[in-house]
């Protein structure tokens, strides 16, 4: 208890510094939630790739790309009264969109692991930037609820795929603006 109590003052008070530094409450929480580990320089580190990055136009477009894929899936999650967190079937990618996605999205995930853990958090929020040409791609010639179950399916656990690499980094859900 006493220990649980310690970190949740660190962590209080990390926020607060966080904020001083001029860092947005809504990038703050985006960082927080979700976090394993209390490494205070690692938590620091991210936040600051993090707001530095949404500065740009890769960290725009980022944000878009997550949005539009978030969006879909949680209406239909809604909608479905289910979940659409599962393996993405490869056997059933038949648009060239979808499979283009499929190839850059699979290999990516293990490789921001591994930046993540070098707390090489720059170059892993500039390899995810990649996904927009791809996720854009997708969005205008593959129709996600499709009338074949299965397609739509395999089509929204991909979907599910890209918000669940983008938020190893952070909670982009969190993220206004």
């Amino acid at each position: 208890m006493l220990a649980a109590n310690l970190i949740n003052f660190f962590v209080d008070r990390l926020k607060v510094h966080l904020r001083e530094k001029g860092l947005r409450h809504d990038l703050i929480e985006a960082v927080f939630k979700g976090i394993e580990d209390f490494d205070l320089v690692h938590i620091v580190n991210k936040a600051n790739a993090l707001k530095e990055f949404l500065k740009t136009d890769d960290g725009e477009n980022l944000l878009v790309s997550y949005r539009r894929a978030n969006n879909i899936v949680r209406a239909e999650e809604k909608k479905d009264s289910r979940n659409y967190f599962d393996s993405v079937d490869e056997n059933l990618l038949v648009e060239k969109e979808e499979i283009e996605l499929w190839k850059i999205l699979d290999p990516l995930y293990p490789n921001i692991q591994s930046l993540l853990k070098e707390d090489k958090f720059e170059t892993a929020l500039t390899k995810l930037a990649s996904l927009r040409a791809p996720v854009d791609a997708f969005f205008d010639h593959v129709t996600v609820n499709c009338e074949n179950a299965e397609l739509r399916d395999n089509r929204l656990h991909l979907l599910s795929e890209i918000t669940s690499c983008l938020n190893r980094v952070a909670e982009f859900s969190a993220i206004e603006g």
